[in-house]
């Protein structure tokens, strides 16, 4: 298919980032071929990009179960694709999703993506968490909750990397915790002094037990630490590297009077 694109976001190196496939001018496809198509190219996500009254490209996003409404490294997958081969240049571009009008700003190298002011929503039981994983050290000083900047997600700090990477995921409790508090699954990390953060993030809900790089979630993550830890205007996570796949996401945020009101999430991204 000439128009499917394999893509890599996020990558630290020739191993890293998380794999997204890119279909451009999807107008003709149907939504029953798209998610054939995702199926078939068997990564977390695949993006179509279709045209759009609203904005510059309509995107839409399916993993090989199901479509979802938002997806940060595939949007950052195909906007980076987009420059490379030309369609687009530098600047400020617009994208329709499902969870409505977002920006981009397109960079030589690296893309950033807007997303939604943070929610912050209820908090979760820790017992509920404690079934979810084996190895589960809390960092006490964060209490699970689900935050939101386009995807509902169980936000849980662990006390360490080494208990980040020994916890062993129970993937059908993960699915039934996230369908219960209706969010797309659990991100955990913990603090680290090379990064702001690491991460693991499980969403076997939607047909993804470990992701390796997720644009929507460090974005929120970003905002659960400017909250209850340090309130910083950047930074910079790591994740993927329990699945040795190393990646680097950088989120930047702005306020107005002590709110946060902007949030972008960037990194580069190569075809493979």
């Amino acid at each position: 298919m000439e128009n499917l694109f394999r893509m890599s976001a996020f990558y630290k190196n020739k191993n890293g980032g998380n794999k997204a496939g890119v279909y451009i001018n999807a107008d003709e496809l149907s939504v029953e071929k798209m998610q054939e198509i995702a199926k078939e190219v068997g990564y977390s996500e695949t993006a179509f990009v279709l045209k759009s009254t609203q904005a510059d490209f309509k995107l839409r996003f399916f993993t090989p179960n199901n479509e979802v409404d938002l997806c940060g490294h595939a949007t950052i997958a195909t906007f980076n694709l987009l420059r490379d081969i030309g369609i687009i240049k530098e600047g400020l571009h617009t994208q329709e999703t499902n969870n409505g009008i977002l920006k981009l700003d397109v960079k030589k190298d690296l893309v950033f993506m807007e997303q939604f002011k943070p929610l912050y929503a209820e908090k979760v039981k820790i017992d509920d968490l404690f079934n979810c994983f084996e190895n589960l050290e809390l960092n006490k000083d964060f209490y699970p909750q689900i935050i939101s900047t386009g995807m509902r997600e169980i936000f849980l700090g662990v006390k360490n990397t080494e208990i980040l990477n020994l916890l062993e995921p129970n993937f059908k409790k993960i699915a039934e915790i996230s369908k219960m508090y209706q969010t797309i699954g659990i991100h955990a990390f913990a603090l680290d002094g090379n990064y702001d953060a690491i991460g693991r993030n499980f969403a076997p809900l939607v047909g993804i037990n470990e992701e390796s790089a997720t644009g929507t979630s460090n974005g929120a993550l970003a905002c659960y630490l400017a909250k209850y830890h340090q309130r910083k205007n950047k930074y910079i996570f790591a994740q993927g590297y329990s699945m040795n796949q190393p990646s680097e996401i950088i989120v930047k945020l702005f306020f107005d009077n002590n709110e946060i009101s902007e949030v972008w999430v960037g990194g580069k991204a190569k075809r493979i």
